[in-house]
């Protein structure tokens, strides 16, 4: 195995451990011999933390070792940002992410947001349980490009058509993209969203896409 994917895989098992000195140290040597940092991010830290985000829905980590694990990749990633090459921040496109009104489960939301601020996109976080009226008002008070919403229920995603429904009645010029557990891209077609991710780093992606990345 390369010092690069060698680097890639000590990242991802640095988050999982939650061992922040650990993903310290691997991030600075990723940066001394040259490593892209956003490839970094994506490949070792965001897998990593996808990796915790599947244990905790399975209930074989709790709250604790999330924290760890967060930790672990923010120290990161504070670390690696400031390397990151222009070319990987394709755009200032702003992004409003929350969870749904009647859901609090906010793992990959976070997830998502930590990699969207670390490709340079700017990000409004509303947090969990928001309603449709404040997806509404932030999209049109700060000229959003993109609202992001995500379920990890099957009660709370019913809520994302009114979602859609409210901005377009209202005119606001955005994109819409949804993720989640029970989410699925026939269901993001069904209700008229703009695209579905199944993961976090698939979110980034689709983000650059929809801004003309």
């Amino acid at each position: 195995m390369e010092e690069k994917e060698k680097i890639f895989e000590t990242l991802k098992s640095a988050v999982v451990s939650g061992d922040h000195e650990l993903a310290i140290k691997t991030a600075k040597r990723a940066i001394e011999i040259g490593i892209d940092a956003y490839v970094c991010i994506m490949e070792g830290l965001s897998p990593g933390m996808q990796v915790v985000s599947d244990k905790y829905e399975k209930r074989e980590v709790f709250v604790p070792q999330i924290l760890r694990s967060a930790r672990a990749m923010n120290m990161a990633v504070d670390i690696l940002k400031p390397h990151i090459p222009v070319s990987s921040v394709r755009t200032n496109g702003k992004i409003v992410l929350g969870v749904v009104a009647g859901d609090i489960h906010d793992i990959g939301k976070n997830l998502v947001k930590l990699l969207c601020e670390a490709a340079g996109f700017d990000v409004i976080d509303l947090g969990k349980d928001v309603p449709v009226e404040k997806f509404v008002e932030t999209a049109k008070e700060e000229a959003t490009d993109i609202v992001g919403m995500s379920a990890l229920m099957t009660t709370s995603m019913i809520g994302m058509p009114d979602i859609i429904k409210s901005l377009k009645e209202q005119n606001v010029n955005c994109k819409v993209i949804i993720g989640g557990g029970p989410v699925s891209q026939s269901y993001a077609d069904s209700i008229g969203a703009d695209g579905y991710a199944a993961d976090a780093a698939k979110a980034v992606k689709l983000v650059g896409k929809l801004l003309g990345g």
